[in-house]
């Protein structure tokens, strides 16, 4: 089967006609100008994980509540999702990409940051840990899943993938479940194909669109200039339905 049918296969199956994929990333080539595209959204049950939004300071995203007044434990659902380091960029669902950045800026490595976490504490859903690192030079792109194991989720069992550098207009990306349920099941098997074509605006439109309805909480979609430097991202919030 050729990559653009096996990456709208994907799409289709995985965010269109999935109610709960929760949060997910894409990073892929872009299939206009020369450059890269990295995606991240965010899905909510709760009224607490409902409650924050998207916003950007340069090349960085982050998650801030909607009501400061409402938030009661912030420690899972504000961070900072996407970093900037020169040629790297880090994305993930949690406080991750700190470390990450810490840890690449004093040369340590994508692996040894991502010891220093596990799955998140939320039981009975053990939340995976979903991150990745796109570097330029040499090109190439690592994801990462850390998931509760499932005869004892007090430990937590690694993945790492490597996979080949994704052609013009695909990408590759994680979530963190399956599919809707309680409890939810976390994301298995390979990392997903999903479509990059289309300029920013394009696939903002559609993964969004894509996203449940009634789950979707806000989507960012990042390019990044092929010889690299600050990358551009635009929002878009469920709360407030305005893309900045």
């Amino acid at each position: 089967m050729e990559a653009a049918h096996i990456a709208a296969r994907d799409f289709e199956s995985h965010l269109r006609d999935n109610p709960y994929p929760g949060r997910g990333f894409v990073i892929g080539q872009s299939s206009g100008a020369s450059g890269w595209i990295m995606l991240y959204w965010i899905m909510g049950r709760s009224a607490h994980s409902r409650n924050r939004r998207f916003v950007v300071e340069g090349g960085t995203l982050r998650t801030v509540p909607v009501d400061s007044q409402l938030l009661t434990d912030p420690s899972l659902i504000i961070y900072e999702a996407m970093l900037e380091l020169p040629g790297i960029y880090p994305v993930s669902n949690g406080a991750q990409p700190r470390t990450m950045y810490e840890e690449l800026s004093s040369g340590g490595t994508f692996e040894a940051a991502l010891a220093q976490w596990q799955q998140e504490p939320d039981a009975p859903h053990y939340t995976p840990r979903i991150s990745a690192m796109l570097r330029l030079a040499p090109q190439h792109v690592t994801l990462s899943i850390l998931k509760a194991n499932p005869v004892d989720p007090a430990c937590t069992d690694r993945y790492t993938y490597q996979p080949a550098v994704p052609a013009q207009g695909l990408g590759v990306g994680l979530t963190t479940y399956r599919g809707d349920g309680n409890p939810l099941t976390s994301f298995t098997g390979e990392p997903l194909l999903l479509p990059c074509a289309g300029s920013p605006a394009d696939l903002l439109d559609m993964y969004w669109e894509a996203l449940d309805v009634h789950n979707r909480v806000a989507l960012a979609v990042k390019y990044i200039p092929a010889a690299g430097g600050t990358g551009t991202i635009t929002v878009r919030n469920a709360q407030n339905a305005m893309t900045q």
